[in-house]
């Protein structure tokens, strides 16, 4: 059960109400940790912005997908992992390799931009960085750009997933893929 109730549109301050309707119409992304969010209208702005900001930049759609998967699932996150499912699904990631990263497995991707953006967020979220050959081989393949959206891609997406987790903001009832214990 969540440990934040959400707060109904007409009960919001200006502010709120403000950054909520913003949000409502560019994103339509208003749920999930944003719940928690709202309670600092600055905040929602700020990740609502840093949201966009690494959705236009260097990573593919896949690429960002299987960033946010391996991040879920590291931070056992319900709500970010059964809306990362949903989209990752919508990029054409297959279900197998949704179902390998679920079951915390290392799936076999073609792509070697995608096999690097695995790799690195594994890597972070186990080792708290890079080790240094780590680093040059994702420098090589993602160049400089991608490696700074990558690792702030981690670092966001961490955030979301720590806020809905703590929260205790789960997934629906019905979720074809939860996560796996």
């Amino acid at each position: 059960m969540a440990r934040i109730a959400s707060i109904d549109r007409a009960e919001m301050t200006a502010e709120q109400a403000r950054v909520y309707d913003t949000a409502k119409e560019t994103s339509g992304i208003v749920g999930g940790p944003y719940v928690a969010y709202i309670r600092l209208p600055k905040l929602f702005e700020a990740a609502q912005n840093m949201r966009g900001c690494l959705s236009d930049g260097p990573l593919s759609r896949r690429e960002q997908q299987i960033v946010h998967l391996v991040v879920a699932r590291h931070w056992n996150a319900q709500y970010p992992w059964f809306a990362q499912v949903r989209a990752s699904l919508a990029a054409g990631i297959a279900q197998s390799v949704i179902d390998q990263i679920n079951a915390r497995k290392t799936p076999e991707l073609a792509d070697a931009r995608e096999r690097t953006c695995l790799a690195v967020a594994s890597e972070i979220l186990a080792n708290k960085g890079l080790s240094d050959a780590s680093y040059a081989a994702a420098e090589k393949t993602m160049g400089q750009d991608g490696l700074v959206a990558l690792v702030a891609t981690v670092g966001s997406f961490s955030m979301t997933c720590i806020t809905a987790g703590t929260f205790r903001i789960d997934a629906p009832a019905v979720n074809p893929t939860p996560l796996a214990e």
